[in-house]
């Protein structure tokens, strides 16, 4: 396949905000859906039953808010209300059930309102430990995945074994593997991995079965190595706080367009919330939980000791050799508005120049941004900061 090819298949699966793929391959597999928000959601579990771990991001601004504005208050970022009015529309008739991850308030109340709303469907608000001590928040957190395993179980029809979990666990430490090659290659040649590619191959890992989002990777990955693509006189920049609501295309376009090769985001952070492989034990719900505990990354839903906030990403910046930073969040998006001053001033005790704005789902207008990111980045290109 070419990446032109490649790119056409992903923009099909982001467009289409009715989940033919997912009814198609209910049909294929005779087998359910789940849905999940982000930023992360147990997914192996999911695919231990049997079932498609589907992604739910709001419809961007494919869809015109109507009945969705109804539900909740207009002071809260566009996802709950996107996502509400897909559920209205029976866009996610599809789903057989809805994972609700603890992000933020709003996300809370999205999954008491969708169990009003659609009380024949199951609905679950997952809940993450606080505390990353084995003993507290691991037992916790075993108690959570084992109540999710029991719901998986019912919905499914099946039993899940520990065997099944492993499998689903060597799945996608394979996809984890492909998505840091995918990342490595962007740090050491960003040409060649432009960021709104890179966007939209990671997308698809939100509808797509694991093991046919890793081909598609690797495909993504061959293609890519043999196009000839010029060098442009870009910074690096690493952008931060997109980790839930997510900016629409032509948005990711206007920032590459400004100059700017984004090197490291927090964009569809739920497929790379785990960065290494988990490993396949005779206890697999054990090692999720030590996995979650030691090994995720730091984002702004994540509890974090004092003092800590800033060091993961002053450690991206480092790894990715980026010049600046672009803090880029959703509109009323609490967690990542309220981590924004520590991380500025961990940014500032380094001398790491950075820039930051809000957009929305379905912001249409992109000039403004792409003029004071490009600003941004003439100002490093001349000065060496902004």
């Amino acid at each position: 396949m070419t990446v032109q090819e490649i790119l056409r298949q992903c923009e099909d699966l982001y467009n289409d905000i009715d989940f033919a793929y997912v009814r198609d391959w209910k049909t294929r597999h005779g087998a359910g859906a789940i849905g999940y928000m982000p930023v992360y959601v147990p997914r192996e579990l999911i695919r231990a039953a049997g079932m498609l771990p589907v992604g739910i991001m709001g419809a961007g601004d494919l869809l015109e808010i109507i009945k969705g504005d109804a539900y909740f208050q207009s002071y809260i970022c566009h996802i709950p209300r996107s996502t509400i009015e897909m559920g209205v529309s029976n866009r996610l008739d599809c789903l057989d059930g809805m994972l609700f991850p603890a992000i933020c308030d709003v996300i809370r109340n999205l999954s008491g309102m969708w169990k009003l709303l659609f009380p024949g469907k199951y609905a679950k608000y997952v809940d993450f430990p606080q505390n990353f001590d084995a003993e507290l928040g691991g037992t916790f957190y075993r108690h959570e995945l084992r109540g999710l395993l029991a719901d998986f179980a019912r919905i499914s029809g099946r039993e899940i074994s520990n065997d099944d979990i492993n499998e689903a666990i060597v799945l996608y430490n394979e996809n984890r593997r492909v998505i840091r090659e995918l990342y490595a290659l962007r740090v050491e040649r960003p040409h060649l991995v432009p960021t709104y590619e890179m966007y939209l191959i990671l997308r698809a890992s939100n509808i797509l079965d694991v093991a046919e989002h890793t081909a598609l990777m690797r495909d993504y990955l061959t293609a890519t190595l043999r196009e000839e693509r010029p060098v442009r006189d870009n910074i690096r920049i690493v952008l931060t706080g997109a980790f839930c609501e997510q900016p629409p295309l032509g948005l990711i376009r206007a920032l590459e367009n400004s100059g700017c090769n984004i090197v490291d985001d927090d964009w569809m952070l739920g497929a790379r919330y785990m960065p290494d492989d988990i490993p396949v034990t005779a206890d697999a719900i054990g090692a999720l939980t030590d996995a979650y505990l030691t090994g995720t990354v730091a984002t702004a839903s994540k509890y974090e000791e004092d003092g800590n906030k800033g060091a993961y990403l002053i450690s991206q910046v480092t790894r990715s050799g980026a010049d600046g930073v672009i803090f880029a969040a959703p509109s009323f998006c609490d967690p990542a508005l309220l981590e924004r001053p520590m991380q500025q001033e961990a940014l500032k005790r380094e001398k790491i120049p950075y820039t930051s704005f809000k957009y929305s789902e379905d912001t249409g207008q992109y000039q403004v941004i792409r003029e004071q990111t490009g600003t941004f980045a003439d100002a490093i290109k001349l000065w060496g900061d902004a």
